[in-house]
């Protein structure tokens, strides 16, 4: 079990430091995800107090496809490793708990709090574009709080990341029932009118997590708007991406690479990072 601050053992009652994170008026927690041990090392580094990891990057790092339930073994080893490292409170992707059993998504739960993990992040879409059942996501739910109740389960709807139809309703219909079925935090991806998120924030009970676009309001206008937590989701690990495309590129086409211009971490850095994940 880790021993940073943020974590607290297996059966502890709610109101942990993590949970905590999320009841700051007017100072969202900003959760950056990471793919990896190294990612999330020079991002706790930075002084995140928490790190979230995103099952897209962790799929695409294996070689395999996100939302699926292809990545049960890849996210716990992750997750073990990280949250023995105690550097920060981690809390992990785990789409849909790779399963539609209650049963064995709360035995998942139960692994991951035992490594040292902070919370969850639980999402309704599915691969096909529908949405599970409320009513089982909310079993899910009631099973993760009953066998691992300290474990900060962050209710995930894709109504607005899906474009279902009917999403206002529907996304309000699915916060109640996640809310009753004891959800600690509720997350809304693909929803970035202002408007529509301060009717969120002033509905429901529960601190509201929304992902954060480069198109949508800033980290400043959410917090103004009454959001409780930002997510990063897979942003950096795509940014990382395309900034290694770049700099190939530039030295294949004989040009400066951007790289010259940030702290571009040494060998011997990199290599350290190693210390925090034994």
């Amino acid at each position: 079990m880790s021993d940073s601050p943020l974590n607290t053992p297996l059966g502890t009652p709610l109101g942990t430091p993590f949970a905590a994170l999320h009841r700051r008026p007017g100072e969202p927690l900003l959760l950056p995800n990471a793919w990896d041990h190294a990612s999330a090392a020079v991002l706790a580094e930075q002084g995140f107090p928490a790190i979230g990891t995103t099952s897209l990057g962790v799929a695409a790092a294996a070689g395999l496809p996100d939302g699926a339930a292809a990545t049960r073994a890849e996210t716990l080893r992750l997750a073990r490793r990280l949250g023995r490292s105690g550097r920060c409170a981690v809390s992990v992707d785990v789409e849909n708990g790779f399963s539609d059993d209650p049963g064995e998504v709360a035995a998942l739960a139960v692994e991951l709090a035992e490594a040292g993990i902070v919370g969850i992040n639980l999402e309704d879409g599915r691969p096909d574009g529908t949405l599970t059942p409320a009513a089982v996501h909310s079993a899910k739910i009631v099973a993760i709080k009953d066998a691992a109740p300290a474990l900060f389960v962050n209710a995930r709807t894709d109504t607005h990341w899906l474009a279902v139809p009917g999403a206002v309703e529907e996304t309000d219909r699915r916060l109640a029932a996640y809310e009753q079925a004891g959800a600690d935090g509720l997350f809304v991806p693909g929803l970035t009118d202002p408007a529509a998120i301060e009717r969120l924030c002033g509905t429901v009970a529960g601190p509201l997590n929304i992902l954060f676009s480069p198109t949508g309001p800033g980290l400043a206008e959410l917090a103004a708007l009454g959001v409780a937590r930002v997510s990063l989701g897979s942003f950096l690990y795509r940014t990382a991406l395309a900034a290694a495309v770049s700099a190939a590129l530039a030295v294949r086409d004989g040009v400066p690479t951007a790289a010259a211009a940030v702290d571009t971490p040494g060998y011997a850095a990199v290599q350290a990072l190693y210390a925090d994940g034994r």
